[in-house]
């Protein structure tokens, strides 16, 4: 089943290329079906390449997803046209008063400052408190992931000697949850950040629960307990060339950035990166679509955001 998302949307024309079902608004509105309602807060800089990035995901499912763009109001982008902006994104004003199925929120190149210095950061504190009413269930990426487990469970980020910079092997703790369905016992997944949520204070929160971990990376993903909240510490969305993409860009800023770890051949810039992880980026956003969206959500919109009780694998009993 395909993904709707307005059809002059550039990254309408990427997903095509890549054979991707793309609907067009004009033929979803004449299906009788109520499709899932997801809003993506986008707070990286670079908007149109992390639009195409999560929509890819997205669209590889059996569901059909209508994904709606959201941008902080209280900052003023830099790196995207104002003419995008304007065509294809909302505010936050202006969807408050709806419901949703499910809510992205995007890392952002914030990590070194304290949450509260962020100058959207009030902003972001009322729409993840709005989310607690709203919307069904919500998917934490890198920053968005430490921001969201800060506001909602109080677990601080640390600094790190140095940037977790690379794609990492990891290993499941809990191989039941449904979100790491399909996963091998160990898989790799790209970091990019200075900072990072220990796993002792995960678990040590009775509201929080470890799905999958890294020796050299640290936390990859946790999730509350409820399956209201999903927390992505890494970029399973980047595409093969986005980590050299940010080395070029850190080296070009004259910054002293060691190679990315185990992404180029025999550590070899020149060489072509392998790229170990799609497959399992895939199920993590299919399994969260699936098993905590889409078999979950109320049919009534308006309901999504009740909390009724769930238990570990997502399902919930009616109050």
């Amino acid at each position: 089943m395909p993904i709707r998302i307005p059809d002059a949307l550039p990254a309408t024309a990427a997903l095509e290329s890549e054979n991707i079902f793309v609907m067009t608004e004009h033929r979803a509105m004449h299906q009788d079906i109520r499709p899932l309602q997801l809003l993506l807060l986008n707070l990286m800089p670079t908007k149109i390449t992390t639009e195409t990035q999560i929509l890819r995901k997205l669209s590889n499912t059996p569901l059909q997803v209508e994904v709606e763009l959201l941008q902080m109001a209280t900052h003023a982008a830099k790196n995207t046209a104002a003419d995008h902006l304007e065509a294809f994104y909302t505010t936050f004003d202006a969807v408050r008063d709806r419901h949703f199925d499910g809510l992205i929120i995007t890392g952002a190149p914030v990590e070194k400052l304290e949450f509260e210095e962020v100058d959207y950061w009030p902003e972001l504190c009322a729409i993840m408190e709005w989310s607690k009413t709203h919307v069904h269930s919500t998917f934490h990426i890198c920053w968005g992931a430490q921001a969201g487990i800060y506001y909602h469970y109080g677990v601080p980020k640390h600094a790190l000697p140095e940037k977790a910079f690379g794609v990492f092997s990891h290993d499941l703790v809990k191989r039941t949850s449904p979100l790491v369905r399909g996963f091998d016992d160990r898989f790799w997944a790209p970091h990019s950040r200075f900072t990072e949520v220990r796993a002792t204070d995960i678990e040590a929160h009775p509201d929080l629960e470890l799905i999958a971990v890294s020796d050299e990376a640290g936390v990859y993903v946790a999730k509350s307990t409820d399956s209201s909240n999903f927390f992505v510490f890494g970029h399973p969305e980047y595409d093969r060339e986005t980590l050299r993409a940010e080395y070029d860009r850190d080296v070009a800023r004259g910054e002293a950035r060691a190679l990315p770890a185990h992404y180029f051949p025999g550590d070899d810039p020149a060489a072509a990166p392998e790229a170990t992880w799609f497959s399992h980026a895939q199920l993590l956003y299919t399994n969260w679509l699936n098993y905590y969206v889409y078999q979950t959500t109320p049919y009534d919109i308006t309901r999504a955001g009740e909390k009724e009780g769930a238990d570990e694998h997502g399902h919930r009993s009616e109050a």
